[in-house]
């Protein structure tokens, strides 16, 4: 099913280091709002090997595999792929979000972070300055 399956985990997370230092403009302006708990609090990963894939970018602790989409993902047979790949990490316990590369805002992000986040029970982190040190 994945060309990935017959890497060795080594390979895999050197691929991924790999996507990381290649990212596309679309990937690299998420990243930047995404890094350092940018978007509501929420811990990002990216390129992150998960279950045999690698993720565009990944909440561990709010279960979330956000995916940045350009014109590739357009196509029929990559279109399967995505659906199947996004069937195998939501049976592992995630959410997998889409996103268009056009689409790739702080506002668009929010959004579709808060609307992914009321399905869950998680609680996102206060922002930094708010709430008590005990």
């Amino acid at each position: 099913m994945d060309p990935l399956r017959r890497l060795t985990a080594a390979q895999k997370f050197a691929l991924a280091r790999e996507l990381r230092s290649r990212a596309t403009p679309a990937e690299r302006f998420a990243w930047s709002l995404l890094r350092n708990r940018g978007v509501l609090g929420l811990k990002f990963r990216r390129q992150h090997v998960l279950y045999g894939f690698i993720v565009d970018f990944c909440c561990l602790e709010a279960g979330i595999v956000l995916e940045v989409d350009g014109n590739a993902h357009d196509a029929e047979p990559r279109r399967g792929y995505d659906v199947a790949r996004g069937a195998v990490l939501k049976a592992s316990g995630f959410q997998v979000l889409r996103i268009a590369n056009r689409d790739v805002t702080r506002e668009q992000l929010e959004s579709l972070l808060r609307a992914a986040l009321k399905n869950s029970h998680f609680v996102p982190p206060l922002p930094k300055g708010e709430g008590d040190r005990g």
